[in-house]
């Protein structure tokens, strides 16, 4: 049995309430959690991902709200595991970094009314920052959809590393 087919094996045997757990640990939204439960057990990777993706697509603005409450900001410190290890690069950011990071962080609240979420997975502090500048320029109906992007990058990743545990 190869890794992948061994997470799968091992996500589709958990109970409901540790499915539940691990699901929400990936994103923070319930009714995503509930979505991709609802279609265990699940035959490959891609099935789940694709159940995942869409779960998330159909989420409404309230969900996808819950989803970000589970992520901190871009450059802060966190007590979650995931988020630390995916913002890894971001510790060697300079201060002047760090500084720009946190005012825009505050800009894009201000202007989106939301958390800037983006995969901070393999990316420096100031590439984080190249792209919340650049983001910021977007109408928020577009910025909106650029963070569903991005946080179904980040499910992905993270219900990886779940099957990777699983395995």
């Amino acid at each position: 049995m190869t890794d992948e087919a061994a997470g799968i094996t091992g996500f589709n045997a958990l109970s409901e309430a540790a499915a539940t757990e691990a699901l929400l640990a990936c994103c923070a939204s319930p009714a995503w959690a509930r979505g991709v439960l609802a279609e265990r057990p699940y035959s490959s990777v891609e099935r789940l991902f694709g159940t995942a993706d869409n779960v998330l697509a159909a989420l409404s603005e309230g969900d996808i709200d819950r989803a970000l409450a589970g992520h901190p900001r871009i450059g802060d410190r966190t007590d979650s595991a995931a988020s630390a290890r995916e913002q890894s690069r971001v510790v060697d950011a300079t201060d002047a970094v760090r500084a720009a990071l946190a005012e825009g962080n505050r800009a894009y609240e201000r202007r989106f009314g939301h958390l800037y979420l983006v995969c901070a997975t393999g990316r420096s502090g100031a590439e984080l920052l190249d792209l919340l500048t650049t983001r910021l320029h977007n109408e928020p109906a577009t910025e909106r959809a650029v963070m569903r992007t991005e946080l179904a990058k980040i499910n992905r990743i993270r219900l990886r590393r779940l099957l990777e545990e699983l395995a």
